[in-house]
């Protein structure tokens, strides 16, 4: 007999913070996912006091610069395999070192767990920052190189990927997309990422449950933005097509605070 098998993901903007906050173990105990995938932890195993007896962890943490990044999953089922980072071949190909603030792939921004029916890849993408110095590495590196990745992986078995890709997709996903037309997150360049990503055969899961706009995960600190509601949706689940007969919802638990993100919790009929 099937069951649901839930994952959750979310940007917690430093997992010590929300730890601290008394908000991530009382959220983690109402929904018990099966899975977990945490990105921006700013840290390594073992420094926050995380005591989650049903899952194992698995870290990938940024090496290039401390507290910083950083991705995690934390999974009841023990994985076949676990793979930190982008391949070193990928890496070489696409140039991914020659970055002027320095190789992303040590910034600990993708970890990947293979199950019996699924790869989960678990993505930070590179911000393109606000003057737009990241955004070269972003379209021309990092998209490209990233989408190579999990495509490979989809040609072994399905694959479930998600995470913060620093990205609002259409007009849909943010609250002003006049204003913030070809500023970093709202970009052609950023955009065509997406666009790639759906061309190669993977499905954006939640508008396949939800349409139009006031959907989004994460809010800037200025101006009470989070309370007006004027966000971005920049956290995704994409999804094998071939696995989205599986997929039965997509939720925005827009009302879990604790991060200027919020968690995007994937159900599948396992």
């Amino acid at each position: 007999m099937s069951k649901p098998f839930s994952i959750i993901s979310w940007n917690v903007n430093g997992i010590r913070a929300v730890y601290n906050k008394g908000i991530f173990l009382p959220f983690i105990e109402e929904y018990a996912p099966d899975i977990i995938a945490l990105q921006e932890t700013k840290a390594e195993q073992g420094q926050a006091e995380i005591d989650l007896s049903a899952y194992e962890e698995y870290w990938n943490s940024s090496t290039r610069k401390k507290g910083y990044s950083g991705t995690a999953i934390f999974t009841k089922i023990k994985p076949l395999k676990v793979i930190l980072g982008l391949p070193e071949a990928t890496v070489k190909k696409y140039k991914l070192n020659e970055d002027g603030y320095g190789d992303p792939n040590t910034e600990g921004r993708v970890i990947t767990t293979e199950f019996e029916d699924f790869y989960l890849v678990n993505s930070y993408t590179p911000n393109s920052k606000p003057d737009l110095s990241r955004l070269p590495l972003r379209h021309k590196q990092w998209d490209p190189a990233f989408l190579e990745f999990v495509t490979s992986l989809d040609k072994e078995k399905p694959v479930i990927f998600t995470g913060d890709l620093n990205v609002a997709h259409t007009a849909d996903d943010l609250a002003n997309p006049k204003a913030n037309e070809g500023e970093h997150g709202f970009t052609k360049e950023e955009r065509e990422g997406i666009d790639n990503i759906l061309k190669a055969g993977f499905v954006d899961s939640f508008r396949a449950f939800t349409q139009g706009n006031g959907h989004y995960t994460w809010w800037s600190h200025f101006a009470h933005a989070r309370e007006r509601n004027v966000g971005w949706r920049i956290d995704y689940f994409f999804v094998s097509k071939r696995l989205m007969p599986k997929v039965t919802s997509v939720e925005i638990l827009d009302h879990v605070l604790g991060s200027d993100h919020c968690p995007v919790k994937l159900t599948l009929q396992m």
